[in-house]
């Protein structure tokens, strides 16, 4: 007989991004003897994973060192749509799955849960029609990404299925393709993402159909029962939405404090920029920036319990050697996350009246580097061709 943490059907998790984050959460969601598998989209890893039998090696300091040979291991979306042809979706698949080497075969029924890890770049890729091809009436989105406003596009284009929202606080890295070491934490928080804060009630629900909210709150929470007496993650936390939105609000002192402070200071870490003066007020003064417009967005005052600014400040000059994810990107010439970190949380406090010059600066100043860079790469290799 199944229990609450042991699901009667086969529950099939895929997740698209197969980094550091994706790679660590989905260890500990797969359990084939429970009837739950997780799944993975991995791009430039994926020749790593299945050179290594479709396995990932972690090194964890929550759950020591392991091997996690996901269901099944998929390249990119196409490979992983489900279509009639495809396998099983029983436990006899999944047996299947891993002795084909990691590549697999999509579940005929389609994926459960679909959940997002990748970098949110709004103004380079539309992740939601990335990921469409993937989505059946069965399926809940579930979005581990930064900053705020990600999940508007996802439910302007799945009106009717359930969203589950997440905030992770996790250190961990991809040392090498297909090796993903974990260091420090594993909280991830979980709220559903119903129709955003502002929508009236019932905007976007059919008389006699449950509203997505409920169904995002009921499935968010089988998440989490699985991550936690499956996966031993103890820190697992469900919240409603606006408790959740508040939680990316806060998040947002940290991310966008230190990461576009780090590009803009030359490459400085967040430990190092503390120990200048004038870079300490200034990352000081973004963060009372951002917790005095978030109750003006959200409708309600921040929880006492959230650390300020200065106990963040605090927390932080003991973290040193921690480079931030923008600063990483920028080095290496990637995209940077700039409109969900900075552009957006500007965009929805002018749509309330509330003006954010400091993040307004910073979003200006990086956009502007970010585009003058490219257009820059484009003369050299229009040159290059001359």
């Amino acid at each position: 007989m199944a229990s609450s943490n042991n699901p009667a059907k086969p529950v099939h998790i895929l997740f698209v991004g197969a980094g550091a984050v994706g790679c660590f959460y989905a260890s500990r969601l797969h359990h084939p003897s429970q009837n739950v598998y997780a799944s993975l989209i991995a791009r430039s890893n994926y020749k790593a994973i299945i050179a290594a039998g479709g396995k990932v090696e972690l090194q964890t300091h929550s759950f020591g060192n392991y091997t996690f040979a996901p269901y099944a291991v998929f390249p990119n979306i196409d490979a992983a749509v489900p279509s009639a042809s495809s396998s099983s979706s029983g436990p006899e698949a999944a047996v299947g799955g891993e002795k084909s080497a990691g590549t697999g075969t999509p579940p005929s029924e389609g994926w459960d849960y679909i959940i997002v890890t990748t970098k949110a770049l709004p103004d380079r890729t539309d992740d939601a029609a990335m990921v469409a091809p993937l989505v059946s009436e069965k399926s809940c989105l579930v979005l581990i990404q930064n900053g705020v406003g990600v999940e508007a596009p996802y439910r302007a284009r799945f009106p009717r299925n359930p969203i589950v929202s997440a905030v992770t606080v996790i250190s961990a890295e991809q040392i090498r393709n297909g090796v993903v070491r974990q260091n420090r934490w594993t909280r991830i928080s979980l709220g559903p993402y119903g129709h955003g804060l502002g929508a009236p009630p019932g905007v976007g629900d059919q008389a006699g159909e449950e509203p997505v909210a409920r169904l995002g709150d009921e499935r968010m929470r089988a998440l989490a029962r699985w991550w936690t007496a499956l996966g031993g993650i103890r820190d697992v936390e469900t919240h409603s939405e606006l408790e959740l939105q508040t939680i990316r609000w806060h998040k947002l002192c940290i991310n966008a404090a230190f990461n576009p402070t780090a590009v803009l200071s030359g490459g400085r870490g967040n430990a190092d920029q503390l120990t200048d003066p004038e870079l300490r007020e200034h990352v000081l003064g973004i963060m009372h920036e951002i917790r005095d417009a978030a109750p003006l967005v959200l409708g309600k005052p921040l929880p006492d319990t959230l650390a300020s600014p200065e106990k963040i400040v605090k927390s932080t000059e003991r973290n040193t050697g921690g480079r931030p994810s923008m600063l990483l990107d920028w080095e290496a010439g990637r995209p940077m996350e700039i409109e969900v970190i900075l552009g957006n949380p500007v965009r929805i406090a002018r749509a309330k009246g509330v003006q954010m010059p400091r993040l307004q600066s910073l979003y200006a100043c990086l956009r502007s580097m970010q585009r003058m860079r490219e257009e820059r790469e484009e003369r050299e290799k229009g040159k290059g061709k001359l």
